[in-house]
């Protein structure tokens, strides 16, 4: 992936480079929300240094701004700045400028082998995670519950993931009250920062949340960005469970319209920003409402359901999900109560059940993709059986064009989606 930008001439990036350090090491600046994107796009050119870490980057205060993208003259940088360790100067990817790097620092290979430099015995390193997700500037780790010391996993995760401020503990779905009324995260803060906002960035989408308050799965990174691919300009799309705008966002950046409905009002604020975010507002027609109270005015050309119910074989409505969550939601109805008022004060935990209102909004010819969480058992004819069914009430024809696997939702349970187009 490569996301603009050109080689600068030989003579401008000598002008960057301090004569004094020319046997240095090369760092490509960037602004600090690129620095994913920018990383990938550097891996992708293959000029990005995985033997140092990532650093802070400190420019030359009398330094001018320039326009060029690559291997110019710096203004005065701050703390929203990162240098990227890199073999060469990039040909492709878009950074403020190239530099040496006066006092560059090797990073650790991994988790382990730090923790064991700082006196881990061989039984610790078996209490230590083996995987976490960086969202943005935010570390996000499940530790297990004989992990040997929280603290140092977190600052070992911060010496490992420069470019992170932050780590939190991931502990889960809230099941009371408000928090469990919208499925909001329990996190807890292991070390660096307690400002936890922070802007993710994916193929060049941005996603602006704190994670403390909103779920994110980096696992559904490859299907958000999938449907970017699949919109088309001038098409009609309704998300109906929006969250942040997971999928609403790069959908919008293909050139599509989208009607995205989201229930929880911290996600919905920021659909409504990260819109702005991504220049796409006037592509977004948000709604804090329930799907089900638009779906007969609308008719579109596609529908994403990113909402998936039960993984329970029984149907039984105790086990509902979305698909930026890999965990259960709270057995009782009353903790899904989004509104209180109108005729659906309560959301069902069956994503199926959705079905006939995605269908009353699709124009005939128009694609449904339709997430599940299915027993591995009941793989595919769980989700195929549910989707003939909705085209039998509806009287429409199915046609099934693709079945995916997104990723492992738990113990003998994969979470996917089909998708289907209804005439």
């Amino acid at each position: 992936m490569t996301d603009g930008g050109e080689q600068p001439a030989t003579d401008d990036l000598e002008a960057v480079l301090p004569p004094a350090a020319d046997d240095a090491p090369l760092a490509a600046v960037v602004e600090k929300p690129r620095t994913e994107t920018a990383i990938a796009s550097l891996r992708a050119e293959g000029v990005y240094d995985d033997s140092r870490k990532v650093m802070e980057a400190r420019g030359r205060r009398d330094a001018e701004p320039s326009n060029q993208p690559n291997g110019s003259k710096t203004r005065e940088d701050g703390p929203d700045r990162v240098a990227l360790p890199v073999l060469e100067p990039p040909a492709e990817t878009r950074v403020l400028e190239v530099v040496r790097q006066v006092d560059p620092e090797p990073r650790s290979p991994d988790l382990e082998d730090l923790l064991a430099e700082w006196g881990w015995s061989d039984a610790d390193l078996e209490s230590a995670p083996g995987s976490w997700a960086v969202i943005g500037s935010v570390i996000l780790v499940r530790l297990p519950d004989d992990c040997a010391d929280e603290t140092d996993v977190a600052e070992a995760l911060l010496e490992c993931h420069g470019e992170a401020d932050s780590v939190l503990a991931d502990e889960g779905i809230a099941n009371d009250g408000a928090a469990g009324t919208y499925r909001e995260p329990r996190t807890r803060l292991l070390a660096g920062e307690a400002d936890t906002e922070t802007i993710h960035t994916e193929h060049g989408t941005r996603y602006g949340l704190d994670p403390a308050q909103v779920m994110f799965s980096p696992g559904n990174q490859a299907e958000r960005a999938r449907m970017g691919d699949l919109a088309s300009e001038g098409e009609r799309v309704f998300d109906m469970f929006a969250g942040i705008g997971y999928f609403t966002l790069p959908m919008a950046r293909a050139g599509a319209s989208v009607t995205a409905t989201e229930l929880n009002p911290t996600a919905f604020r920021y659909l409504l920003e990260n819109a702005m975010l991504n220049d796409v507002p006037d592509r977004v027609d948000a709604y804090m409402t329930d799907c089900r109270d638009l779906a007969g005015d609308l008719e579109v050309d596609r529908i994403v359901m990113g909402y998936y119910g039960s993984s329970d074989s029984s149907g039984a409505r105790n086990d509902g999900h979305d698909a930026e969550s890999d965990e259960p939601a709270p057995p009782s109805d009353e903790a899904h109560a989004a509104r209180s008022d109108g005729p659906h004060a309560t959301r069902t935990d069956e994503a199926h059940e959705f079905l006939p209102d995605a269908l009353e909004a699709l124009a005939p010819g128009g694609v449904v993709h339709y997430h599940e969480a299915t027993p591995e058992p009941r793989l595919w004819d769980r989700p195929l059986e549910r989707l003939e069914t909705a085209a039998d009430r509806a009287d429409r024809e199915l046609e099934v064009l693709e079945k995916r696997r997104v990723k492992s939702h738990s113990a003998g349970v994969e979470h996917v989606v089909v998708d289907a187009r209804f005439e």
